[in-house]
């Protein structure tokens, strides 16, 4: 990998000098930057080390106005050289830019006084000043780094600063690269003629080479490497460091600094970020529901936060972002006020792309904690699919790759996730949804003993609904993990499937015979054109309620109304009766009562069934044949 190391201080402190008597390189790019002395935009150099390989530098501008574009470089860095000049001492700026550098989180690097040929020998700053920058630098993210003095003019010093800066490039190299796949994030954007369209940035996570495809966040859009440039030189691919792109498939304003380049799922637009924050000293924290400019990677935005409930040190939340951003899993970020100026904190992403509903409300902090909690890759994305449900495929993947370079099956089962349908499910929502299925199956026995068991087609949906009402899941993946925790149901033995009909492995078709036979006692009180109440009858008989509904279900009595019901053929013949004298003329209430000697309550029960059926057709002066009872030599 190559080192990306960021100068950070004070305006005209030498740091754009200290590079140019370290790299040979002006790093002050620009005719305005010449003409007024000061870096106004990022500048880059690089530095041959011993072994051969080279140290990258990012020059960013010192004046208070120009924070945004010192951020741009600094986003991208793997280390930080702070620039005192050793006349000034500290100033203002130093304290800012150092102050962007612990949001950051930035741990290796190094101090370097520079103008030390303008101090005489025995000058008693030579010697305060590199305590002041050590007190300066202890209660941030880079106490106890090395801190050197060192003159650009007369180059006192300047073997000891290489040295330091090849040890610092051990020590980055030593903590291991950035995981997820190549990514670069772009910081330039231009054409040359002849050639077309080129992007500059810092490139992380793996190598680029001529003929990739790589992908442009955010929108997706995808593009083809022409050519890979590194510090000037064609060269067939890059690992990392600062390099220049030449790329087709997009046209100049289709492309813009903040965009991210990348190959892989790690990398994804957002508008919705869940965050663990970092105070820096003397920083004003943001209340809950402020506005802040969100700085990540190359880009900024404005974004509102949301505070965790329950975090006392206020150090977890939610971002609702002004647009999307490129951005993955443990990305960080640095919180700036937009009025008045000033550095609100950093951050790291602990969620890229948290559901609606963690961040519509205030999140709660126990859920937030999980995610920031630090752990090794499955309990990362244990606490991920914890704190959403259901992660879908595109969510996973993303996961996956920024946690490292195991497959995410296999992460997904040391994560004890469930797999079902595309997503990744808690145990702690499978689990509900699992016993709903089954008691629905289990209900469906109970109510119609005699059914091979209940549809699919029924089954799945409340599934789904199950699953939508715990965790935010689009409708047609709902139904592919209620399908897929169906199939596991079966396997696992607590349900059975036979075709498009699942039942209890444990409830077959039949009744106990005490049942059978109470049913045959009901059948012969429901013979009578005036039956007692179905309830009253079914008492007598001792027939339980599933002995009831399995006459129904068999069709060996016919209910009418909620407490009326006949034996089958005792209904057919008032059927029968009811039409022939329906077809005669109207049938009134009346005289179907007289017919069947009832009472109006067992005529009106009748006549109102048979007009539910369309056998009978209720008019002014009484019921007609409706349209759907049998003619004369005709069907229905």
């Amino acid at each position: 990998m190559t080192v990306v190391v960021g100068t950070a201080g004070h305006i005209d402190h030498g740091k754009t000098a200290l590079l140019r008597a370290l790299t040979g390189i002006d790093a002050d790019r620009l005719p305005e930057e010449r003409r007024r002395g000061m870096t106004i935009d990022v500048g880059y150099a690089h530095m041959p080390l011993p072994d051969g390989a080279e140290l990258d530098f990012v020059d960013v501008p010192g004046h208070d106005r120009l924070v945004g574009n010192m951020l741009v470089g600094a986003g991208e860095i793997d280390a930080a050289m702070l620039v005192v000049a050793a006349d000034e001492g500290v100033s203002a700026q130093t304290r800012e830019h150092l102050g962007l550098l612990d949001a950051l989180g930035i741990e290796d690097g190094l101090a370097v006084l520079t103008k030390l040929d303008l101090l005489a020998t025995d000058d008693p700053r030579r010697s305060s000043r590199p305590d002041e920058v050590r007190a300066l630098l202890a209660p941030t993210s880079l106490a106890g780094v090395p801190v050197l003095a060192v003159s650009a003019q007369s180059g006192e010093g300047l073997d000891e600063l290489r040295l330091a800066l090849d040890e610092l490039r051990h020590r980055v190299e030593a903590h291991g690269q950035a995981r997820g796949g190549p990514r670069l994030a772009v910081d330039r954007v231009f054409t040359v003629r002849g050639r077309g369209l080129v992007v500059t940035g810092t490139l992380r996570g793996g190598r680029i080479a001529r003929g990739d495809a790589l992908r442009l966040e955010p929108g997706g859009r995808s593009v083809r490497v022409r050519e890979v440039q590194v510090h000037g030189g064609t060269v067939e691919s890059a690992g990392g460091g600062r390099v220049a792109l030449n790329l087709a498939g997009v046209e100049r304003d289709e492309v813009a600094r903040g965009m991210v380049l990348c190959n892989g799922p790690a990398v994804r637009a957002t508008d919705r970020l869940l965050v663990a924050l970092r105070p820096v000293p003397g920083g004003r924290p943001p209340a809950d529901g402020t506005e802040l400019r969100v700085h990540l990677g190359t880009d900024e935005v404005l974004g509102r936060v949301r505070l965790a409930r329950g975090s006392t040190a206020e150090a977890l939340g939610a971002f609702r972002l002004a647009r999307p951003m490129a951005a993955t899993l443990d990305d960080r970020f640095v919180l700036r006020w937009p009025s008045p100026a000033g550095t609100a904190g950093g951050g790291r992403i602990i969620d890229a792309a948290p559901s609606p509903r963690l961040v519509r409300r205030r999140p709660d902090a126990t859920v937030l904690g999980r995610l920031a909690a630090p752990g090794d890759p499955p309990a990362r994305l244990a606490a991920l699919v914890a704190a959403h449900g259901a992660l879908d495929a595109g969510r996973a993947a993303s996961a996956a790759a920024a946690l490292g370079d195991e497959p995410l099956t296999g992460l997904a089962v040391a994560a004890g996730a469930i797999p079902a349908g595309r997503s990744l499910l808690a145990p702690a929502l499978a689990a509900p949804v699992e016993e709903a299925l089954v008691a629905a199956v289990r209900s469906h026995h109970d109510a119609l003993p005699l059914s091979d068991g209940l549809p699919l087609a029924e089954l799945r949906p409340l599934g789904a609904r199950a699953l939508r009402r715990a965790a935010a899941v689009p409708p047609r993946e709902a139904a592919a993990i209620a399908d897929a925790l169906i199939a596991g149901l079966v396997t696992a033995g607590r349900l059975e499937r036979n075709g498009e009909v699942v039942r209890d492995p444990s409830r077959r078709p039949g009744l106990p015979p005490s049942v059978m036979a109470a049913m045959e006692r009901l059948v012969p009180l429901l013979r009578a054109p005036a039956p007692p109440a179905l309830a009253e009858a079914a008492r007598a008989a001792a027939c339980p309620p599933e002995g009831v509904r399995a006459l129904e279900a068999s069709e060996r009595i016919v209910r009418v109304a909620p407490d009326l019901a006949y034996a089958a053929e005792t209904y057919r013949d008032l059927e029968a009766l009811a039409l022939r004298l329906a077809d005669g003329g109207p049938l009134t209430p009346a005289a179907f009562r007289d017919a069947t000697g009832t009472s109006r309550k067992y005529a009106l029960a009748i006549l109102e069934e048979l007009d539910a059926r369309g056998l009978l057709r209720r008019g002014p002066d009484g019921h007609r044949l409706g349209p759907r009872a049998p003619r004369p030599g005709g069907s229905d």
